[in-house]
């Protein structure tokens, strides 16, 4: 009982709803590398899904690391939102 305990605390809630997926966006002023999480599969599971939906105008990114374009400095951060409107160029990162 014990060991069933451990192994649900140590699984994220929903992790067998949801994938997540590397992506990268260019902005005006800066490289954003982060970690898009999306559905299994099915409705709104691509990530031109995630990107074209009208609701939403901001994109949740996790594991992100943000470049500077301007001078090449890198900042790590656990959690970014992104203005939809900023993006310039967006595409799924290399394995």
């Amino acid at each position: 009982m014990d060991t069933l305990l451990r192994n649900q605390a140590e699984e994220p809630v929903g992790s067998k709803d949801r994938r997540v997926e590397r992506v990268v966006f260019e902005t005006d002023r800066q490289l954003v590398v982060g970690d898009l999480t999306l559905p299994p599969a099915g409705y709104q599971s691509r990530f031109s899904d995630a990107l074209n939906r009208p609701d939403f105008e901001f994109v949740p990114l996790t594991s992100v690391q943000v470049t500077s374009l301007a001078d090449g400095q890198v900042a790590s951060l656990p959690f970014l939102v992104l203005a939809r409107r900023h993006i310039r160029v967006a595409y799924p990162a290399e394995p």
